[in-house]
């Protein structure tokens, strides 16, 4: 059964109108000083790089883990998802992401893993993996172990959409919706992860195992030390440097990326030195393109006076670096009116500094260390797509 036509339906089910739109625009840049490499034929557009990349191994992933998703183990649960059109529980917000928003998309990580694969090819010094079947130069093993990246990811979003009850206001809607909302996150979120233990067991590979566990203990930890900084009255003047910014980062965005690329490369039988590269790729394409995440508040040519941010992110914590803590408090009061932050004429402030200046320098830093270890990697297709997907998250101009 194609998921095409099932896919091209989950829009109007959901309460969403209007095609699929993927919302990144830069145009592919080269490393952050030079522009060696480029062609003239490479891709301008992010939608372009993934559509290209996805021709190279294979099949579409956009939609890998939604195959589970479409199952008749969660059919009934996504009836129930449908009586929360017109709520405001976020996990709604989170199932129409899963077809509209891909700047923080559900294929990122699955197609990673395919790309990484298919560059590093067959290990040449073990042909333990003969036996597995090969399509478009990648181990169904391989292929299992991206949706299993991609399951993981998903159930995270799920997961972190649960409201907390002690917490809500009058303008948060009934507290029915609410709790009704919560329990199927939580269910499917659930059933999610289990299908991902599921898969990673079929593997057979202790080594990718503890990998993928040790990440999945990441990312916990990742979102227990966030939620233990909102949960504190201050936490909008939370000073961290970029140093302790990066390895939170690492758990919450790298962690996952970068051992399931390890993983990947474990199950082909690669050599350690092949591994700890494809693991940098991971960590530092991650890291750079949280960054660039990031930036999108304080770069849009177009910005929404109301539109939040977060005031942990990358160019605020460097704002802050370079602006010193009793400064940075006080640009805070400055930017309260009515006891409420005005996030307009605070990210004006911020823009003023060169916190946002830093972290575009940060973002190539860190693509620059991604397309360093590629280097390993012997020249194909596919390494030429992981290299589109650095340059167009470092692309600013």
């Amino acid at each position: 059964m194609s998921l095409r036509p099932v896919l091209l339906r989950l829009p109007r089910y959901f309460g969403v109108s209007g095609p699929p739109r993927r919302r990144w625009w830069w145009s592919r840049s080269l490393d952050l000083t030079s522009r060696r490499g480029q062609s003239s034929r490479s891709p301008v557009h992010w939608n372009q790089v993934v559509s290209e990349a996805e021709k190279i191994v294979g099949y579409p992933t956009s939609f890998m883990s939604l195959r589970c998703l479409l199952s008749d183990e969660l059919s009934n649960v996504a009836m129930q998802v449908r009586k929360l059109v017109g709520t405001q529980h976020p996990l709604l917000k989170t199932v129409r992401g899963f077809v509209h928003d891909t700047r923080h998309n559900l294929q990122l990580r699955g197609l990673v893993v395919l790309l990484i694969s298919k560059a590093a090819g067959p290990s040449r010094m073990n042909a333990s993996c003969q036996d597995y079947d090969v399509v478009s130069g990648i181990y169904s093993c391989q292929r299992s172990l991206a949706e299993i990246t991609e399951l993981i990811h998903t159930a995270l979003l799920v997961h972190r959409g649960i409201v907390d009850l002690s917490e809500l206001q009058s303008s948060d809607g009934p507290l029915k919706d609410m709790q009704f909302g919560n329990k199927i996150a939580i269910l499917s979120g659930d059933f999610l992860l289990a299908n991902a233990c599921n898969g990673l067991a079929l593997l057979q590979n202790n080594k990718v195992v503890e990998l993928i566990a040790s990440a999945l203990k990441d990312l916990v930890q990742g979102v227990y030390q966030e939620n233990s900084t909102s949960g504190k009255e201050n936490h909008i003047t939370e000073h961290i440097g970029i140093s302790t910014w990066k390895e939170h980062t690492f758990l919450t965005d790298g962690a996952l990326l970068a051992k399931s690329c390890q993983a990947a490369m474990e199950l082909a039988k690669h050599d350690t030195e092949v591994q700890d590269m494809a693991f940098q790729y991971g960590k530092h394409m991650a890291i750079s393109h949280k960054i660039n995440s990031d930036l999108q508040p304080f770069i849009k040519e177009k910005t929404s006076d109301s539109m939040t941010f977060n005031l942990n992110s990358a160019p605020v914590v460097l704002h802050q670096e370079f602006l010193g803590r009793d400064l940075w408090i006080k640009q805070i009061g400055e930017a309260q009116e009515k006891g409420r932050l005005n996030y307009a004429k605070l990210r004006e402030t911020i823009k003023a500094g060169k916190g946002v200046t830093s972290a575009i320098d940060l973002c190539r830093y860190h693509g620059n260390k991604a397309l360093a270890a590629l280097e390993s990697f012997p020249p194909s297709e596919a390494r030429s797509a992981l290299e589109n997907i650095v340059f167009a998250v470092t692309r600013f101009s």
